[in-house]
């Protein structure tokens, strides 16, 4: 498994302008969860059996917990201009948010597809 963890600055504004320049030299994929939602905890589950799955393409992992960074939860979907939604996935490819979805459609496959693993 190859991927690298990165921990997101408190002000959402700050943060996106980190993926997107991050992003510009590796994917980033962000996972916004609830500990307490048990379809966050089934989304968190097909991200990690994902993760120890994949080859060594580079990838770079920001986890988001929802209730404890609230307001970078909702700020980081509100400076894109989509829904917050919970559990959810941003992929930045290129300095650009390229794909996400939420709920039901976090699975090993749609994250394979959208990084280009499949």
């Amino acid at each position: 498994m190859t991927h690298e963890e990165m921990q997101l600055a408190d002000d959402p504004k700050v943060s996106v302008q980190l993926l997107r320049e991050r992003s510009m030299e590796t994917p980033v994929l962000v996972f916004k969860n609830s500990p307490i939602c048990p379809v966050s905890t089934m989304a968190e589950g097909n991200l990690r059996s994902w993760l120890a799955a994949r080859g060594a393409a580079p990838l770079v992992v920001c986890v988001v917990d929802v209730i404890s960074e609230r307001g970078l939860a909702r700020g980081l979907t509100a400076e894109l201009g989509i829904r917050h939604e919970s559990p959810q996935a941003l992929l930045f490819k290129g300095g650009e948010l390229c794909w996400h979805d939420s709920h039901g459609g976090l699975t090993e496959d749609t994250f394979a597809a959208a990084v280009g693993d499949d």
